[in-house]
């Protein structure tokens, strides 16, 4: 009987052979656990970077409509100062053309 033929050795090569495929199953799935949990972290982090660029975003928001309201203010200052300057200008421009320089009062 030759020994690499005989059912003993065949059925100890088909163990090995086994043995040898649950060890390469196993090692897979130990590496798709390691690219899981990987990516898990990957998903908080994301996660985490969402949420404060949200919070980031909502106190840009705010502070760009407090900068329209204070945009909007100095605006109608300005206006306000333009028309005052404006009128003082053409009472001067009208003194000056009646000849009157004295101040008005």
């Amino acid at each position: 009987m030759n020994v690499d033929t005989s059912p003993v050795e065949r059925a100890q090569r088909r163990f090995f052979g086994a043995l040898d495929a649950l060890e390469a199953a196993v090692r897979r799935h130990k590496e798709n656990e390691r690219s899981k949990e990987a990516l898990e972290a990957e998903l908080r982090t994301l996660g985490e970077d969402r949420s404060r660029l949200a919070q980031e975003l909502d106190r840009s928001q705010a502070r760009a409509v407090k900068l329209e309201a204070v945009v909007g203010d100095v605006s109608g200052r300005l206006d306000t100062a333009i028309g005052t300057i404006r009128g003082l200008l053409e009472q001067g421009a009208g003194r000056s053309r009646s000849g009157n320089t004295e101040p008005a009062g």
